[in-house]
């Protein structure tokens, strides 16, 4: 970011709701053998195509709406669901496979949350659901991993494993979301190309170095305190990732519409610097800031750091008093300051007010610098000069040079130019 906060902390201890992990890959990926492998490491396991067969059950109400719909030609001489007449029927039909999942989405969304709500306190619940990507369930949980493997081994495992005859295995995965759409959804691919050692160590490295940790701060609302890492070039997936975040966010804020934003350095094309996605959420006030959107986001993984925050810019309003507790934060912007319980993803998010000068300032220097290639190159020049002369293992204070000050001046003169409005 282009300034710097202020704070004075105090202990905080909340009680946070279980890490909700998504599992997603296409038809042939191995799915199943990567939550196979979680569930002997000790996550709880709520499958989805169990689930789908329970709500389709001899004598359940959505057997018959499957009935219904699709008439007495999907049951079995015993009076269950035929499976393959009906994946026969709607797999090489989009509307007739449509009805279906108006029949059975909800089911299993219901029971999904039954088994939610069971869970301990404590744990790790996965939820491997074949069409989270398809259905747009990827906001509804903290992680979404995503088993990635080439078709042409996919294809050879559902002629061996299933019996599928080839033109059946590519219609099944053509009907299914493909490995781009899948990947912009995943906040974790796990490539299952080759043996199954290799995966069962990806699988063992997840559970230990993130899905452990991130429950446990999930749990107490804590920040992850993992180094951020400072990039040498800017990591072309940041918009991408924030797209994920802000729909997570917009998910967890629900009733409340605010507008969200990408701003700091990952937000500007072509900046590197540290590997930390900021995100500003506008908000009416400070305290609708500190009502129940602050629980919510908690739960969500993204707990508010304790104590009071403000942004204080060198330049117009002056730079705040660090590390004085007396301090009232009037000689800065004060706002709410949550942070990510993920190690494995550094996130900031930035309560502030709608048009206040905090709110108004993170939107100008962002679209200045969007806008202006030659400022940009000068911020990029700036910022590694800086990182270049600070002490090994110490963070440059950017907002500490007086050229900050000057852009900022730059910035303004750029806006009444191009009647820039936020």
């Amino acid at each position: 970011m282009w300034w710097v906060g202020v704070v004075w902390r105090t202990p905080i201890r909340l009680t946070g709701s279980v890490l909700r992990v998504g599992l997603t890959g296409g038809i042939g990926s191995g799915k199943s053998a990567v939550a196979a492998r979680l569930a002997a490491l000790g996550a709880v396991i709520v499958d989805s195509d169990r689930i789908a067969r329970e709500v389709v059950a001899p004598g359940s109400d959505g057997l018959a709406a499957v009935v219904a719909a699709f008439s007495d030609r999907v049951l079995a001489a015993d009076g269950t669901l035929d499976r393959a007449a009906l994946g026969a029927l709607v797999f090489a039909d989009g509307a007739a496979r449509h009805r279906l999942e108006e029949i059975t989405h909800p089911r299993v969304r219901a029971r999904s949350a039954e088994l939610f709500a069971a869970a301990p306190p404590d744990a790790v619940v996965v939820n491997d659901v074949p069409l989270l990507v398809e259905v747009g369930l990827a906001p509804t949980y903290h992680l979404v991993v995503v088993v990635r493997t080439a078709v042409a081994t996919r294809l050879q495992r559902l002629a061996r494993d299933r019996g599928m005859s080839r033109a059946e295995a590519e219609r099944r995965i053509a009907a299914q979301a493909d490995d781009a759409r899948r990947a912009a959804a995943a906040d974790v691919l796990l490539d299952n190309d080759g043996g199954l050692d290799d995966l069962h160590a990806a699988v063992d490295a997840l559970w230990r170095d993130r899905l452990l940790p991130y429950e446990r701060n999930v749990r107490e609302h804590r920040v992850a305190g993992e180094p951020v890492v400072v990039r040498p070039e800017p990591d072309p997936t940041w918009p991408q990732q924030y797209a994920r975040l802000a729909a997570r966010i917009r998910h967890a804020l629900a009733p409340a519409d605010l507008r969200l934003d990408h701003v700091g350095s990952t937000a500007v094309p072509g900046l590197a610097g540290r590997d930390v996605v900021d995100v500003q959420v506008t908000v009416p006030s400070l305290a609708e800031a500190d009502g129940p959107l602050a629980q919510r986001l908690a739960d969500a993984g993204f707990p508010r750091l304790p104590g009071r925050w403000w942004d204080c810019p060198r330049t117009a309003v002056g730079r705040g008093r660090a590390g004085d507790e007396g301090g009232t934060g009037d000689d800065g912007w004060e706002k709410r300051w949550h942070g990510s319980a993920d190690p494995g993803r550094a996130v900031q998010v930035h309560l502030r007010v709608a048009g206040s000068p905090g709110w108004r300032h993170a939107l100008l220097m962002r679209d200045h610098l969007r806008a202006d290639p030659d400022r940009r190159a000068a911020y990029l020049l700036v910022k590694r000069e800086l990182a270049a002369s600070a002490p090994a293992g110490v963070e440059a204070d950017t907002a500490a040079d007086p050229w900050f000050d000057e852009e900022y001046l730059r910035a303004e003169a750029w806006a009444a130019q191009t009647g820039w409005r936020p």
